[in-house]
């Protein structure tokens, strides 16, 4: 017993010194070309990738109480959150699951084994020519056990399982990020559909003011119609258009509920379980500063991802090369074995055994060869979605900013041809009313006033669209320290 534990010791220098080794390429993140400032702001720059920025509950800049309450759940409730959740905890076993072969197997195997034999004694009686029979015989009857324990290990020396562990690390790392752009994702989404939906309780607002209006209108005719000053043309022109208000108007009722059955989706709900009144406000358009810091691109887990893919993709590398090097395996057994059993665990029947193992292939038609060149091309490819996300991570903001900017400048126009046509719609009415003009001229006056309202409210939802994917094109907001202008002074040195 002294002698096997003595040698223990050397085993494990042995084994420690081997396993310094690791094949494989050691990983570095690859770099990618980007523009110093955005175009679209003066200001705003770019930054490196990463997700561990404080994120900030940004909806609420929107000032909308639906969108505040119902955000948080998104995170707790979503079924594409839960999904990506569950995957991240099956990516984190498997990081253990491949660090367990870093450790030796220890296991202890027991045994009894209880066997009788029989001694016949037989006889012939030769004289007579009778066959044998039975005269005699005798039955013994052996216990035998062991009680063993066993280690098998086979070391890490060309750093195959370090390397496996290596790429389920970073594989769960970037399915942490998936999960982190998932939640985001809805978020977005969310915010995008409650944006969606105040819109349509304005456009349903909108087509009531109209529908009343052309009402109005409508008795207008009528009575011109009884005095005999306007043709039975007006009336039917009134008539149609009223109904044709009417019909929009209900029209909506189907777009607005379908965003509500997809904000409860969203938020984990059944469509009928969640109930959103109508609402005359819209979310306020958040302000958009005119310089932020560059660690705001930093917060897109969607680059962190495929950082994280990126590094996993090398390790594989890593682990298709150790393919070409030998496997070596040791082995021990130390126990007690006893014929018969009395007495099994005294000195006298200790047993003990050490080994190893090395196993080579010598010849396999190019097979780790074409691995290891998957592995690179796979890796290859893993770097060319990296620099194509942050590319589109680019493009994205890029866009955003350019549909604000470009937006706003048509808002306050539309602002003013809103003005001019609510004010060209009330004269060619008291010009009708006062017999210098037909019904057609005061249709086409108020079917313009109304179009340029729908469309004045259609740029506004654009830009509160806009406002919502520039959010999540940043990664998920700001905090109030994050809107300083680097121009200024009191910015100095932050």
């Amino acid at each position: 017993m002294k002698m096997t534990f003595s040698r223990t010791p050397l085993v494990c220098a042995i084994a420690l010194m081997l396993s310094a080794c690791m094949v494989g390429p050691n990983y570095h993140r690859p770099t990618t070309a980007v523009p110093i400032k955005y175009k679209e702001l003066e200001g705003w720059t770019q930054a490196s990738p990463g997700d561990t920025a404080p994120k900030t509950d940004w909806w609420t800049a929107f000032h909308d109480p639906l969108l505040d309450r119902l955000e948080p759940m998104v995170a707790v409730s979503n079924q594409t959150v839960q999904q990506d959740y569950a995957n991240y905890e099956e990516a984190l076993a498997e990081v253990r699951v491949a660090r367990s072969a870093l450790f030796p197997t220890i296991g202890v195997t027991t045994a009894a084994t209880r066997q009788g034999t029989s001694n016949v004694l037989n006889t012939a009686n030769a004289a007579s020519g009778s066959s044998g029979f039975l005269s005699g015989g005798s039955r013994r009857v052996t216990n035998t056990g062991s009680l063993e324990g066993d280690v098998s290990w086979a070391p890490d020396i060309w750093g195959k399982v370090r390397r496996a562990t290596e790429q389920n690390a970073a594989t769960a790392q970037s399915t942490q990020a998936t999960l982190a752009y998932a939640t985001l994702s809805e978020q977005v989404t969310l915010a995008v559909t409650v944006i969606n939906l105040r819109i349509a309780d304005a456009n349903i607002d909108l087509l009531q003011r109209t529908v009343d209006q052309y009402k109005q209108y409508l008795h207008v005719v009528e009575d011109q119609q009884v005095a005999g000053t306007t043709p039975p043309s007006d009336l039917i022109t009134a008539r149609t258009q009223l109904e044709s208000a009417q019909s929009s108007l209900i029209a909506l009722g189907v777009a607005r509920a379908q965003y509500a059955h997809a904000i409860a989706v969203l938020v984990g709900r059944n469509p009928e379980a969640l109930d959103i009144p109508h609402s005359t406000a819209l979310p306020a358009l958040p302000s958009i500063p005119v310089g932020v810091p560059s660690t705001l691109l930093q917060r897109r887990p969607d680059i962190a991802a495929a950082e994280r893919s990126m590094a996993a993709e090398n390790a594989a590398v890593g682990v298709a090369v150790a393919a070409y090097y030998p496997t070596i395996s040791l082995s021990a057994v130390d126990g007690f074995a006893a014929s018969p059993l009395d007495g099994l665990l005294q000195i006298g029947n200790y047993v003990w055994s050490i080994g190893a193992s090395a196993s080579q292939t010598l010849f396999e038609g190019g097979y780790r060869r074409a691995t290891v060149a998957a592995a690179k091309a796979a890796y290859d490819s893993a770097v060319a979605f990296y620099r194509g996300t942050v590319l589109t991570a680019f493009e994205n903001v890029e866009n955003d900013l350019s549909g604000l900017r470009i937006l706003a400048d048509q808002a306050t126009v539309l602002d003013t041809e809103v003005k001019d046509a609510t004010r060209g719609a009330q004269i060619t009415l008291d010009e009708y009313q006062a017999g210098t003009v037909d019904y057609t001229t005061v249709a086409m006056a108020q079917t313009t006033l109304l179009s340029v309202e729908q469309t004045a409210l259609s740029v506004q939802a654009t830009r509160l669209v806009d406002a919502a994917s520039l959010f999540g094109d940043l990664g998920g907001g700001w905090s109030a320290d994050e809107l300083c202008d680097p121009r200024h002074a009191k910015c100095k040195g932050k």
